[in-house]
């Protein structure tokens, strides 16, 4: 697979489907069973003798009002599926009628417009070759943006939800779902931190992985999401020293929490900025792949966003370490991004009312991009919640151990404790993730908002297997 496939949608074409009008029916069963093409336009309500058939079925047979729709290849006399109780074909004529509904006229030929991938034209011209129908490609209208759809791979599948719960990806921009995962996972991990609990998060998605008992077996898509999110957490246990708490199972490789909350808020503020940038940089090439070079520069969400959060950083990173040279170098870059930004408002806005309202606005995205990075301490305080949790649980197992009753009451409050730590940090350390995914990161990705490539499909029933 190629990296342009694992980062752009799928290329689409807009078509127009032609078919005699006296076959119409087979070209959209051919087009119901290949599942690779979303028809264009309002779909009409249902009616007819379909639908009236199907309302007595379901009145004879109420047990089959669940029966999912499909379609037989060839045509079948309404009267026949009714007197048969046949629930799912009737609904499947319900929905060829309606498909129908949407097809223009031209002589005696029928046109239905949608979008299909690229690479499947070739194939639906075949299938409707055959009928003696036919595929014509039309260009694009500049305000029409195709649909996205992206290839399927078993990281995109577990890791997808991120994006998509927050909404669709434009059909011109670069897929975050990479940059999502990586940065969802460390920014669990640093609230996560703990050597026991992240192994144990990990085998919990292995053994989901392997499970067929089907309550689990509908999250079996997610294990690579758990796996990951449960070895990063186990590495910054390592660096925190946290095994199921203060164990001393394993060395602080780095700093415990507790006890250095400091530098811990630091490094949260650094990775912050970090993946900010980062998304900055997906907001770049985006808005370049939108609109051009001019939003790509002065957008909020492009280079001069990005440049004013560098020189912010820069400016902040001086003063911390006492580089007066990196602090005007930092505060130049500055500037130089306000001016950026600046420009952008004033070429939105236009006029003397618009200076005043660039001004406004100017000072708007400079406290955002503060309070931006400032969100990211909850990365820090957090998992300084985390190992607080965790050192509790140790410390009162370690008051109660002594003697054999003793030792049993530890061993429970132990287990108990850690049980409930990891359930609700967990299920804290997720949402905070996610709130920053969402809110912080994902707002300069996005621009706006695509559709999803929806392709109309039915279950195509053969004369073999009626």
């Amino acid at each position: 697979m190629r990296s342009s496939e694992l980062l752009l949608p799928v290329p689409m074409s807009r078509i127009a489907l032609v078919a005699p009008r006296s076959r119409l029916r087979d070209a959209l069963v051919s087009v119901a069973g290949a599942a690779n093409v979303e028809l264009v336009g309002a779909v009409p309500a249902a009616g007819g003798e379909q639908l009236e058939a199907l309302r007595r079925v379901e009145q004879s047979y109420p047990g089959r009002v669940q029966e999912p729709a499909c379609v037989s290849a060839t045509p079948i006399d309404l009267s026949s599926l009714e007197n048969a109780g046949a629930r799912g074909m009737l609904a499947g004529e319900v929905e060829l009628a309606r498909r129908a509904a949407m097809a223009r006229e031209r002589g005696s030929f029928a046109v239905l417009v949608g979008w299909t991938p690229r690479l499947g034209v070739v194939e639906l011209e075949d299938q409707l070759d055959a009928i003696g129908g036919g595929v014509v490609e039309l260009p694009r209208p500049a305000w029409v943006d195709p649909p996205t759809l992206f290839t399927s791979t078993p990281v995109r599948r577990s890791f997808r939800p991120l994006v998509a719960t927050y909404g669709v990806t434009p059909y011109a921009d670069v897929d975050p779902t990479p940059f999502a995962a990586v940065s969802f996972v460390v920014m669990f991990g640093i609230m996560f931190g703990d050597v026991g609990h992240g192994l144990v998060l990990a085998a919990l998605g292995l053994v989901i992985r392997q499970t067929r008992w089907p309550p689990l077996r509908r999250f079996q898509s997610f294990w690579p999401f758990l796996v990951a999110s449960g070895v990063v957490s186990a590495f910054f246990g390592l660096l925190y020293g946290e095994a199921f708490g203060p164990t001393g199972l394993v060395p602080t490789l780095w700093l415990r929490p507790v006890d250095r909350p400091g530098p811990l808020l630091v490094a949260a503020v650094a990775v912050g900025v970090v993946m900010l940038s980062g998304s900055h940089i997906y907001g770049i090439i985006n808005r370049w792949r939108e609109t051009g070079p001019g939003a790509a520069l002065l957008s909020q969400t492009g280079v001069a966003g990005l440049t004013t959060l560098l020189g912010a950083a820069l400016a902040a990173l001086g003063s911390y370490v006492g580089l007066p040279a990196a602090v005007y170098a930092g505060l130049f870059v500055l500037a130089s991004g306000g001016l950026l930004l600046a420009g952008g408002f004033v070429a939105a806005a236009g006029g003397g009312v618009g200076l005043v309202q660039a001004g406004i606005e100017l000072v708007d995205a400079l406290v955002r991009i503060a309070s931006n990075v400032l969100s990211f301490t909850r990365l820090a305080a957090f998992g300084l919640m985390h190992a607080a949790l965790g050192a509790v649980v140790f410390a009162a197992a370690a008051a109660l151990w002594g003697g054999v009753t003793g030792a049993i009451l530890a061993s429970v409050v132990f287990l108990v404790g850690n049980g409930i730590a990891f359930s609700l940090e967990l299920l804290v350390t997720g949402i905070q993730a996610l709130r920053l995914e969402f809110y912080e990161l994902f707002s300069r990705v996005f621009a706006g908002e695509g559709h999803a490539f929806l392709p109309w499909a039915l279950p195509v029933i053969t004369k073999e297997e009626l």
